[in-house]
């Protein structure tokens, strides 16, 4: 969520179409691409095949891999989002989205958050069977049917873990805050891999507030 919100007014009324096009056109701008070619994929398999003789290279691939305890079910899915987390130390409650669940719930549902506070996104994730290359999370903002921000995290790379989960964490932000930024934003988030896969895609809004509950 873009800090250009954060600017404040004396007027109380909703932003116009005008000052959120301008909001959304100043992040465009400080939005820059990122150069990435995607490896080769090598199975799992492929990867302990490898200098399968060399004891030095089997004990790294050991400690890089872990456990060779995958799961084998075809049904489940190679990486299964599981939860979404707004980490927030000053939140009275713990906010958090099961995304095993039922995520069409979720569109009518908001998070609180308080103006001006610091938070970050943690999104939890499992890799059942074969390595996964280049996940990237990427999240459309939007207010009242205008984009005001978009963003892309390069997650990374991961082996196949099914037992236990990974954590990815954006960087910390600072909600906005000020009469102009009160309101609920609507976030369209989603979880790609290197050939750009739609792992999960799913929808939840925040609502800037002035206190927790007022």
């Amino acid at each position: 969520m873009s800090q250009e919100a954060s600017q404040q007014t004396m007027a109380e009324q909703d932003p116009t179409p005008e000052q959120l096009a301008a909001i959304a056109a100043a992040n465009d701008e400080s939005e820059g691409g990122v150069n990435y070619k995607a490896p080769a994929q090598k199975s799992l398999q492929e990867i302990q095949e490898l200098d399968k003789d060399d004891e030095s290279l089997r004990k790294y691939k050991e400690a890089l891999l872990g456990s060779t305890d995958v799961v084998t079910d075809p049904g489940v899915a190679n990486v299964q989002v599981t939860r979404l987390t707004l980490m927030c130390e000053t939140a009275p409650n713990a906010l958090t989205l099961d995304l095993l669940g039922d995520l069409e719930s979720y569109k009518k549902q908001s998070f609180v958050l308080k103006e001006g506070v610091e938070y970050r996104i943690k999104i939890s994730f499992k890799v059942n069977r074969e390595i996964v290359s280049g996940l990237k999370y990427i999240q459309q903002t939007s207010r009242k049917g205008v984009r005001i921000d978009k963003s892309d995290y390069m997650v990374g790379s991961y082996g196949p873990r099914p037992t236990q989960e990974y954590d990815f964490l954006t960087p910390l932000e600072e909600a906005p805050k000020g009469m102009l930024a009160r309101g609920t934003y609507a976030i369209k988030s989603k979880f790609t891999d290197d050939d750009k896969n739609d792992l999960l895609s799913w929808e939840w809004n925040l609502t800037i507030k002035k206190d927790w509950k007022d």
